[in-house]
């Protein structure tokens, strides 16, 4: 469906405020809950060395990588959970569960004691906070996807969804930011032996506020959904919606890679493969999810405008064609405007699924199974395929054969484009407003 063919409703100025006031207190939660979970990613370049000491970064890392990895198995759970209770009990109630759960997670990592101090008890430690964080985090992106796709004005879905990722990926900025400011006034001594963890600190008040902002959002689940005897439960998915659910699964695997690939990992790539120091690939960073922050609400009008099914389609596309010769040519460069030029350039192409992947997924299940249906979904490819992309870059750069990672992020963009065609012309459900 496209702006030039949906019917616009009328809609009040009082009602179009409410709406817009409901996606910026969704969204700006989803921004800390985010920030609190890609901290680990970008802080790690300083303490990986104090859980895993082994004297070789490319090890440590990896280990660090592992677990921000077994992080992501916990999504699924998380998404069954919270999906459960955001068709059973409230949209609402689930948002604000999920951020608490976030909070104590960030808190925890902020006073854990290292390796040097506990011993073995460290990583063991480490990686339970983190399951605990990947529960929390498996249940927000659902049931967030489904409530801004329910609130957003009709023939506006794409833009005002878009603000998912624009949050999402603020969190991710302001995480690397976080770390660039850190880095100018810490010394990288000081930065391994204590300031990492300053960002979780930072995290764990940010979500005291997250919450006080989720306590104003109206709910969009109705009582008559909720009242479904199969409201939440993977039998209705199965047994009436097993397609819709196999698509999501089958773009969301290489969205989610292609996303953490040039994200979370990219900082890493550039430090390992490329041979930047830290600062100039944190200075990188910042500027490439500032510019891929506002791209989103851009591709979203696109995505209004063309069609969301020709918007995916055209990521699946470009991502197959321009995957690996933009990691081949970061690689091979030692020019921070080049990379940074290049990095965008990924992130253009990755904006075409970004942009308006929750909502794409939500117009796929009915209410009484859709934050179930997008949350489990999407945590599962994400689990597998996302959350495992740096553990597989670096393992096949420690194999000596980092050019299978171009091939394998490639083979799952082609995988992605296959299923993008599968999506309906014109969507199923959200014919309706809330």
């Amino acid at each position: 469906m496209t702006a030039t063919t949906a019917t616009q409703p009328h809609y009040t100025a009082e009602e179009k405020r409410k709406r817009v006031f409901a996606i910026i207190s969704a969204s700006s939660g989803n921004l800390v809950e985010w920030f609190d979970f890609y901290v680990y990613s970008f802080a790690s370049i300083y303490f990986a060395s104090q859980f895993f000491p082994s004297g070789n970064p490319t090890t440590e890392f990896l280990k660090s990588a592992a677990v921000f990895a077994v992080g992501f198995l916990m999504r699924p759970i998380g998404g069954w959970l919270f999906g459960r209770i955001a068709d059973r009990v409230g949209r609402k109630k689930s948002m604000m569960i999920s951020v608490m759960m976030m909070c104590g997670g960030s808190l925890a990592i902020a006073v854990l004691p290292t390796y040097a101090s506990i011993g073995v008890a460290a990583p063991i430690l480490l990686l339970i906070v983190r399951m605990f964080q990947g529960l929390s985090v498996g249940g927000e992106y659902g049931t967030t996807a489904t409530y801004m796709s329910e609130v957003a004005l009709r023939g506006q879905r794409g833009f005002f969804s878009s603000f998912q990722y624009v949050t999402l990926i603020g969190g991710q900025l302001l995480a690397v930011l976080t770390v660039v400011v850190l880095e100018v006034f810490l010394t990288e001594a000081e930065l391994k032996a204590w300031g990492w963890r300053i960002p979780f600190v930072i995290g764990a008040i940010a979500a005291v506020v997250s919450l006080l902002l989720r306590r104003t959002l109206h709910e969009t689940g109705k009582a008559a959904d909720q009242d479904n005897k199969e409201a939440g439960t993977l039998a209705n998915i199965f047994k009436h919606h097993r397609a819709a659910f196999i698509t999501v699964i089958g773009y969301t695997a290489g969205g989610s890679l292609i996303f953490y690939t040039f994200t979370t990992y990219m900082q890493k790539y550039l430090v390992n493969s490329a041979g930047m120091p830290a600062k100039t690939a944190s200075i990188i960073m910042t500027g490439a999810l500032f510019a891929y922050m506002c791209m989103q609400p851009l591709f979203g009008m696109l995505a209004d405008r063309i069609g969301r099914r020709n918007s995916m389609m055209l990521f699946g596309a470009l991502g197959a064609l321009a995957t690996y010769p933009i990691l081949h040519l970061l690689r091979g460069n030692d020019s921070p405007f080049m990379a940074f030029m290049l990095i965008t350039l990924a992130l253009a192409i990755v904006s075409l699924y970004t942009s308006i992947s929750g909502l794409v997924k939500a117009e796929m299940f009915p209410p009484e199974v859709r934050a179930l249906g997008v949350g489990f979904s999407y945590a599962i490819a994400n689990a597998i395929f996302g959350g495992s992309a740096e553990f597989v870059g670096l393992t096949f750069k420690n194999l000596g054969h980092e050019n299978w990672f171009f091939v394998y992020v490639t083979v799952l963009m082609v995988i992605a484009f296959l299923f993008s065609t599968r999506l309906p012309k014109t969507p199923s459900y959200l014919h309706t407003d809330h």
